[in-house]
């Protein structure tokens, strides 16, 4: 009788046991089924802005009119960024094709294919972030 008692108690604990680990991966699976992994949406230029005039504005306590000053001279600085990356740009892009065909250059014809898939991701790479 001790026997088929001790049976039951840990058939019933081996049962509980089961059917929690159960719940407990089904709550799981949901809950990473349901997830969103994409990343956010990229801000515009005006949202950036925004929101450092309105991190000011809580640190710093900024009257309206200065919120509004304050928003300009951000706008009008971004224009400047702009504007030297795009004077700039022409020149980092042939520095980096001049060491580009560097590296080719050193590379044997079986690694050439290879380093030329690796420049594609990086390009890819550099234009994503490059819209951010």
């Amino acid at each position: 009788m001790r026997d088929t008692s001790a049976t039951r108690k840990a058939a019933f604990w081996v049962g509980i046991v089961f059917l929690l680990g159960a719940a407990l991966g089904g709550v799981l699976g949901y809950v990473f089924a349901h997830r969103s992994y994409a990343a956010p949406a990229p801000l515009t230029e005006a949202q950036k802005t925004s929101q450092k005039v309105q991190r000011l504005t809580n640190e710093l306590n900024l009257t309206p009119e200065q919120q509004k000053q304050l928003d300009e001279i951000l706008t009008d600085v971004q224009a400047q960024y702009k504007t030297i990356h795009a004077s700039i740009d022409p020149q980092i892009d042939a520095a980096r094709q001049k060491g580009r065909d560097r590296i080719r250059a050193v590379l044997t014809p079986e690694q050439k294919p290879k380093f030329e898939e690796f420049l594609k991701r990086i390009d890819e790479e550099r234009k994503k972030n490059a819209a951010k």
